[in-house]
């Protein structure tokens, strides 16, 4: 039986480490249900940053790709709160959906219904406190989070702006937490089971094939339109090594060979988070059955 032809439409995501071939095979699946795709990497969300962040040729197949400028936050609430209305349009047509991308949280949160997140976050108190921030340091913003919520601060690192700052953003506006429901996909969640040896030598071979494909003028146009460095959207691997070069502070050889270290540094921690990924399949690059028909025979029927 071929379960396509029948029953719910899928909910489907796309996992896997850093250069593992996640978007070929989302877009190869998609095609084959006549699926929406949603991107869920959170770096993929930035205008202007495509090159370094991998983002895939044709972006008008995507949902949830450049909707951010680099100098803005996103999290997992903001994602959650983003695929929520995508997912229900779907499903009222009847319409399939491939969520991909690196962020294994975003996924997990989505996939796993996740209760208490917390949504876009107040611009007008972003504001505020990135302004505290940049004319008075950080002790009167670590002072506001413990009058606010002690027991966050303790738990917070206290030394990270970042993390400060969501921390009071939380304990302000409680009220913008939100407990969901999906409607009823059948739900299927794969990754792409490839050897760590050859998936080093995919992430050298990308990183190289991104300078090729002039990340360093990306990196140019992005200085020329204002944004800085410590801007969130810089969080992304290799930016800040890439922009090192472009201010020559670095040079690129340096910054290739730290990039691919940190490339692969992180597909290590992927790969462990995706360990304990709840009723994950996992596709064998190594077997003899293409990884689309692995991933079409992994779908439930019922």
């Amino acid at each position: 039986m071929n379960p396509t032809n029948s029953g719910l439409p899928y909910l489907i995501a796309v996992m896997g480490e850093t250069a593992s071939g996640k978007t070929a095979l989302a877009e190869s699946v998609a095609e084959r249900l006549g699926a929406q795709l949603v991107n869920a990497d959170n770096f993929q969300v930035y205008r202007g940053m495509d090159v370094g962040t991998a983002k895939p040729a044709d972006k008008s197949k995507y949902k949830l790709l450049d909707i951010k400028n680099p100098d803005e936050q996103f999290g997992v609430g903001e994602f959650v709160q983003l695929a929520l209305p995508i997912l229900e349009e779907c499903y009222n047509r009847g319409q399939s959906v491939v969520v991909v991308g690196g962020t294994g949280l975003n996924t997990r949160a989505l996939f796993e219904e996740f209760s208490g997140m917390m949504g876009t976050p107040d611009p007008e108190l972003r504001e505020e406190l990135n302004r505290t921030f940049a004319e008075r340091g950080l002790p009167p913003l670590v002072e506001r989070l413990r009058q606010l919520d002690d027991a966050a601060a303790q738990r917070v690192d206290l030394a990270n702006p970042v993390r400060v700052i969501r921390a009071i953003e939380r304990a302000s506006t409680e009220e913008t937490q939100f407990d969901f429901k999906l409607p009823p996909f059948r739900k299927s969640k794969f990754c792409i089971d490839l050897p760590t040896e050859a998936l080093n030598r995919r992430i050298e071979t990308r990183v190289h094939q991104m300078v090729q494909n002039e990340w360093l003028l990306e990196i140019e146009r992005l200085r020329e339109d204002g944004y800085r460095p410590d801007d969130p959207g810089f969080r992304a691997i290799g930016y800040r090594a890439m922009w090192d070069v472009a201010e020559e502070r670095k040079g690129l050889d340096q910054a290739i060979a730290e990039t691919v270290l940190e490339s692969k540094r992180y597909a290590k921690r992927q790969r462990t988070w995706l360990r304990r990924e709840p009723n994950l399949n996992r596709l064998s690059a190594d077997s003899d059955t293409n990884l689309v028909e692995q991933a079409m025979a992994s779908l439930p029927v019922d």
